[in-house]
């Protein structure tokens, strides 16, 4: 009988600890969030979001303060409008600048909001007007290279 409830209890604890894995793994992979629906809506368009993700952190100073709630494209003006839910004890100035960032040279990428001065504060609903879109890595090189080749033909001449 010892034996069977040994067998139990080890069993239990597996599955428990599968369990713990499993979600850590969704939480880790900002798969599963507790708070959805929970703070304020805000709009910011970007002319290019480069990898940004739906669920990616909104972070500003460095402190997550909401998360990428929808991300689709403007058929009128082919702008990437992402909307943003922000949790509500944080609040933000109508002049704060949204910006997408990449966290270290080849991460995963995130919007930071720097918040500006201006007394009025950005309510449900609201569009934040001051964007910076992505850096495609893709494009800056092949400036560079387009550059360093004109260069160097200009040499020749």
């Amino acid at each position: 009988m010892s034996r069977s409830k040994t067998n139990v209890a080890v069993g239990a604890f597996v599955a428990l600890g599968m369990v713990a894995i499993a979600f850590m793994a969704l939480k880790v992979g900002n798969l599963v969030s507790f708070d959805s629906g929970v703070g304020y809506r805000l709009e910011a368009r970007f002319d290019n979001i480069g990898g940004l993700r739906v669920r990616a952190p909104v972070k500003s100073a460095g402190v997550v303060v909401g998360r990428v709630e929808a991300i689709h494209l403007d058929k009128d003006t082919y702008e990437a409008v992402a909307d943003l839910r922000i949790r509500p004890e944080y609040r933000f100035s109508s002049d704060t600048i949204a910006a997408i960032v990449t966290s270290g040279l080849l991460g995963e990428q995130y919007l930071s909001l720097d918040a500006g001065g201006d007394s009025r504060y950005l309510v449900d609903g609201e569009r934040i007007i001051k964007t910076q879109s992505a850096m495609v890595l893709e494009k800056l090189i092949g400036q560079f290279l387009y550059n360093k080749a004109a260069e160097t033909s200009g040499d020749r001449k």
